[in-house]
């Protein structure tokens, strides 16, 4: 009975009850695991501002670590059957147990990478941003090569407004001597 049970108890305490049911010959024997605090912990990894970019471990089965097992019959029934009922059940837990702990490292792992990916995008961020303010402090300092739109405009009207200046002179000039 122990041999078949040890999988499971060296990863987790199990409670086992014996009782006659009442008015029968028959037992019923119960194999409780013990719920662990790691248990709970579970989808600790992914926090707040993950939970929507990564899928936590259903609760369902995170409860299923703890599944009794029941068996209910005569003595001579659960002798017969009690070996290869705790064999199934050990072996069982132990694979939801290893499903659960592989499925934390995955979580573990993608929090990782969507934090290391938010890390990389700040960066890139910040270096566009220094490097855009970088080639505008130079474009001040130096002066732009290519006028802009409104550069031409301003010198444009300033040299026509020089002509036309000039020829108002000219033509208050013709005037006086006129």
């Amino acid at each position: 009975m122990f041999t078949e049970l040890m999988p499971l108890i060296q990863q987790r305490p199990v409670t086992i009850t014996v009782a006659v049911l009442s008015g029968s010959r028959q037992i019923r024997v119960n194999v409780v695991p013990k719920t662990l605090e790691k248990d709970n912990q579970v989808n600790d990894k992914i926090g707040y501002s993950n939970k929507e970019k990564v899928a936590k471990i259903p609760d369902e089965a995170i409860k299923a670590l703890t599944t009794p097992l029941s068996l209910t019959g005569t003595a001579e029934e659960i002798d017969a059957e009690l070996a290869q009922a705790l064999k199934e059940f050990a072996e069982s837990h132990v694979q939801l147990q290893k499903t659960v702990d592989h499925a934390k490292e995955q979580i573990a792992e993608a929090v990782r990478a969507i934090e290391e990916r938010d890390r990389n995008k700040a960066k890139v961020k910040t270096a566009a941003r220094s490097a855009t303010a970088a080639e505008d402090a130079s474009v001040i300092k130096t002066g732009s090569n290519n006028p802009g739109l409104f550069d031409a405009a301003v010198s444009t009207a300033s040299k026509g407004d020089s002509k036309a200046d000039s020829e108002i002179d000219v033509g208050a000039e013709q005037l006086k001597q006129a």
